[in-house]
Order: C-alpha cells, then sequence, then structure tokens
C-alpha cells in the first residue's frame, strides 16, 4: 500500500522513510512541500489523479501552505477523501490537533518520532483504509449485482407482455394498455379506436397445412399487420387464436378505418397460399373498426364489444373486408 510522505526536512523525511522500511513497508513516495505533494497526487491536472496513495503522513509546520492547510485542500476532492491522514506535530497542544483534525487529519505523531509509535498508527491507519476500501468495493458489487437484476426483472417485465409466437403485445399487455387509453381518452374527450382482426378460414389453413405452417402464418399476419401502424401510441397484439386487436389512441371512426383497410391490403399482399379458402387462393383477414368519445358512465368493454361486433358483420358479409361501426366500408 502507498505512502506519501510531505516534509519540508530531507532528514525529517529520510528518518519516517527509513523507520517505515525497517518495519516492512516499501512502496514509499516523499515531497518536500505541499505544493509538490499536489503535483504528485494530480490535484491541479484535469487529466485526473496520477498516484494511488493510501496514507498521507503530513508535517504540520512547513514553510508555504502548512500540513494544516494542505490537508484541507488534499481532503476537498473527493478522490482523497478516505485516504487517511497522519500529522506530524510537534506539540500536543489542543488547538493544534482541533485544527487537524478539522482540516481532516485522522491522527498525529509527535517529535520526536517514536519508531514503534509510527509503526502502530500507520498500521491503524492503513488497516482503516483497508476496510474502507473493502467495504466499499462490496457496495460497488452490491450496486453492479442490483443493477443486473433490475436488468433482468425489466426485460423480465417485457417478454411478459409478449405474444411468445410473433413477438408482438399478447392479451394481458393490451388489457394494461387498454385501459390507460380508455381513462386517457375519458380525460381528454378525444376520440378512442379499436379494431379486431381475423384470420379467414384459419382451423381449414391449420387442416390443409399443419400447425407448423400456421404459425408461421400467424407471424406473417402480426408482420403485415404492425408495418402499417407509424405512430408510438398505437398498439398491435394478438388476442388470441388467429384474432388480433389494435389500439388507436386519439383517432376517428375514418381514420381508424383507413388504417384498418391498409391492414387488410397489407395482409392480402403478402399473398401467403390458402387453398382452402372458400373466398380466394391467399390468407386473408376481417376487420371490424369502432371509434368513439368515452364519458366515466360508459364501462370500457363497450368499445371493445363494438369493434368485436363489426368484425362479426366484417365475416357475415362475406369475409376479406372492414366493418366499422354497422356500416361496410
Amino acid at each position: 500500500m502507498a505512502i506519501l510522505i510531505v516534509d519540508d526536512s530531507a532528514d525529517g523525511r529520510t528518518l519516517i522513510k527509513r523507520l517505515l522500511e525497517k518495519h516492512g513497508f516499501h512502496d514509499i513516495l516523499t515531497a518536500e512541500s505541499a505544493t509538490d505533494a499536489f503535483d504528485m497526487l494530480g490535484l491541479d491536472r484535469q487529466e485526473g489523479f496520477t498516484e494511488n496513495i493510501d496514507l498521507i503522513i503530513m508535517d504540520g509546520i512547513m514553510p508555504g501552505i502548512d500540513g494544516i492547510k494542505a490537508s484541507t485542500l488534499i481532503k476537498a476532492h473527493a478522490h482523497f477523501a478516505d485516504v487517511p491522514i497522519i500529522v506530524i506535530t510537534a506539540t500536543d497542544e489542543a488547538e493544534l490537533l482541533d485544527k487537524a483534525f478539522s482540516a481532516g487529519a485522522m491522527d498525529f505523531i509527535i517529535k520526536p518520532i517514536k519508531q514503534l509509535e509510527l509503526k502502530a498508527r500507520v498500521n491503524s491507519a492503513l488497516n482503516m483504509k483497508h476496510a474502507i476500501d473493502q467495504r466499499k468495493a462490496r457496495e460497488a458489487e452490491l450496486i453492479k449485482v442490483l443493477e443486473e437484476l433490475e436488468n433482468v426483472n425489466r426485460e423480465l417485465n417485457r417478454l411478459s407482455s409478449l405474444d411468445g409466437l410473433t413477438g408482438i403485445a399478447n392479451r394481458r399487455h393490451f388489457d394494461q394498455i387498454y385501459e390507460i387509453e380508455w381513462r386517457k381518452a375519458v380525460r381528454t374527450g378525444r376520440e378512442l379506436a379499436i379494431l379486431f382482426l381475423d384470420i379467414d378460414f384459419f382451423k381449414y389453413y391449420n387442416d390443409t397445412y399443419g400447425h407448423l405452417e400456421g404459425d408461421e402464418c400467424l407471424k406473417k399476419v402480426a408482420a403485415a399487420a404492425g408495418s402499417v401502424l407509424k405512430r408510438p401510441g398505437d398498439l398491435l397484439a394478438r388476442y388470441g387464436g388467429e384474432e388480433f386487436v389494435v389500439i388507436l389512441p386519439e383517432t376517428e371512426i375514418m381514420g381508424a378505418a383507413k388504417v384498418a383497410e391498409d391492414i387488410r391490403a397489407a395482409v392480402e399482399n403478402c399473398n401467403i397460399p390458402h387453398s382452402a379458402s372458400s373466398i380466394t387462393d391467399h390468407v386473408t383477414v376481417s376487420v371490424g373498426v369502432a371509434a368513439r368519445k368515452l364519458s366515466l358512465t360508459g364501462k370500457p368493454q363497450e368499445l371493445v364489444a363494438l369493434a368485436d361486433k363489426a368484425l362479426y358483420e366484417a365475416k357475415n358479409s362475406g369475409r376479406n373486408q372492414v366493418k366499422a361501426a354497422g356500416a361496410l366500408l
């Protein structure tokens, strides 16, 4: 562990260094003034601190900047806040010692220096520094572990909101976001739109091509529908089976119907073969649309029920079309 001796007396520096080396301390640096110590520590350099010092032994009386003032300036830097300083003094005057402790010194040694006392106080200071370093290392490790745990929990929360097959939002996440958007629409008085879309004759698709191809079909339909949504607040979710739902905040019925038609066209343009469909030879979707201004007297499920009813009308009217609020588009 590195020790810095600061003393304007060459004899004083040499004596302390020899005594320390005698007791097994070898990483010892010396400075003949507070200014030299500042330079060695890198206090005045923007590029940072150059020395990793574990203990400073500072003569209290030096020309220019004395040990008390130097201790204050060193301790003002966060990098050296935990570095113990032992002040060498010629007297144990209470006022002087009080100034030394107020400046940040943790201990003092009275001249003439006794080697056993020096050894004991240096060991005590270094043990304290070692304990502080260990504590800070444990705290840093704990912070790292907590950050990693937070990242894991964040990822788990994200994954818990996604549909495992298509990668879009799942029914649980839809319910959460819809509740938020419903309350927001009630508060702002803006319209909220819901789209329900269902893959036409999907059961026949699975029967014909198998469930693995059925899964691929669901992924492609989800990707096509998602490509239409441009606003950050829009949400596409898998509602269940081959049914998907879209939330369009602050969207009136005509705008929602336009999005629905774009989704229908995007899916059809994928040209996914569907020989078992009774209306065409490729995969299509039917879409139901509902949009309205909401109030506290209404219930969240009412808008969802309207969109679901519109979807039923689209399917009952021939499929591969958009139906909005009871009117065929």
